[in-house]
């Protein structure tokens, strides 16, 4: 996952190449396949390429992970929604999927691997492969494209999607200051893009707010998904006399490191990680991408899929909190719930002033909510934190 340059405000995929499973990219090799490859050649000759048998195909709909789906984290979770389209369509949708493609020029080849096998929708579930997925869509206009927690939507076929994480982490921060018996906080963080830094400010500010004396230290990895930096940053942590740990890392092995430390809580990311409960996980950040995937597949079978920028959380469902066990005291357990209940809501923004910059100055005002635009493109601490966010 070594990378420079700008690149590195992504979901990085692993360096090396791991050749295509079979049974993930060969399935659907059907007259649609044959329809893309031979094009206007078919045509020209007469042959059907696209006729009857084509349309008795099953609608395909491709998934590209940056990781491996059992890492049950950000791609395991993803890969949980598209078994819920294979559960809701039955026969009439087909999936596949590729797992730790690389966010970059290799990726752009892989989509379009995908699409030439027959899919006709393609999920791209990470930030970096915004560019390859644009790219692949300018060549085909009549395949739907998803990009997750992007933005770039250069041609009518594109979507961006992503979820209010801030919003779980508002919730995991209560509860982390609650916890904390150190005052001090470990957070194992991946990239320094917004959607971390926000994840960062939402913990922090719901800690602080009910721990005045709490710390966060912060552990940038630079990657996403690697077990032995996910390992050593929590040990790091846990030296440093961190008794909660945090990530926005996507493997369980922080889990695994404090379940030996003992006296170490910590939470899920992105899936519930419950085989770590009671202890040391307390509770956990879930992505669900299921409702979404499949009321977007719904709408491009059924034709009524118009492209759209989704920003969605706890009030539709794609930001869930897990279980609190009981190793969070009651009346904890109690306010927590509240909080969240709030966010469904509606009653309550986890950005809402007064709220000032790391350095002091005013950002939100008594009462004023931050924007989603701020939100979006998030690149500063807010007061309380200390350490500097790396370029």
């Amino acid at each position: 996952m070594a990378t420079t340059g700008p690149m590195i405000a992504t979901r990085f995929g692993r360096e090396t190449f791991k050749p295509t499973k079979p049974e993930t990219l060969q399935r659907g090799h059907s007259m649609k396949t044959v329809t893309r490859l031979l094009a206007g050649a078919a045509l020209a000759t007469g042959l059907a390429a696209g006729g009857a048998m084509a349309q008795d195909d099953p609608f395909q709909v491709g998934f590209i992970y940056v990781g491996p789906i059992g890492d049950y984290g950000w791609t395991w979770t993803h890969d949980q929604g598209r078994l819920a389209v294979e559960e809701a369509f039955g026969d009439s949708v087909e999936t596949v999927f590729a797992e730790e493609v690389p966010e970059g020029p290799d990726a752009e080849r892989r989509i379009t691997q995908m699409i030439l096998n027959g899919a006709d929708m393609i999920f791209t579930t990470s930030f970096g492969y915004g560019e390859a997925t644009n790219a692949v869509a300018a060549q085909f206009p009549d395949v739907y494209f998803e990009h997750a927690t992007g933005y770039l939507r250069e041609h009518e076929n594109v979507s961006t999607y992503s979820a209010r994480f801030y919003q779980g982490r508002a919730v995991i921060g209560h509860i982390a200051g609650h916890m904390t018996e150190s005052n001090i906080v470990g957070y194992i963080a991946s990239y320094p893009i917004p959607e971390v830094i926000r994840g960062i400010n939402s913990a922090f500010l719901h800690a602080r707010e009910v721990n005045p004396d709490v710390e966060f230290r912060v552990v940038w990895a630079y990657t996403w998904f690697d077990p032995a930096v996910e390992g050593d940053a929590a040990q790091a942590l846990i030296d440093a006399g961190a008794d909660v740990i945090m990530q926005h890392t996507d493997s369980t092995t922080p889990q695994s490191v404090a379940q030996d430390a003992g006296n170490v809580y910590t939470f899920g990311q992105a899936s519930d990680m419950i085989q770590f409960a009671p202890a040391p996980r307390i509770s956990s950040i879930i992505d669900n991408w299921g409702p979404y995937y499949v009321r977007r597949v719904a709408e491009a079978m059924e034709g009524t899929w118009e492209q759209s920028d989704t920003w969605e959380g706890m009030s539709e469902g794609m930001v869930l909190v897990g279980e609190m066990t009981d190793a969070i005291p009651e009346d904890v357990r109690a306010s927590a719930t509240a909080l969240m209940e709030s966010m469904q809501a509606g009653e309550y923004h986890p950005f809402t002033g007064p709220i000032n910059r790391q350095d002091g100055t005013a950002w939100l005002a008594d009462g004023e909510i931050a924007d989603d635009g701020t939100l979006a493109g998030m690149n500063f601490y807010v007061e309380g934190i200390t350490g500097d966010i790396p370029n």
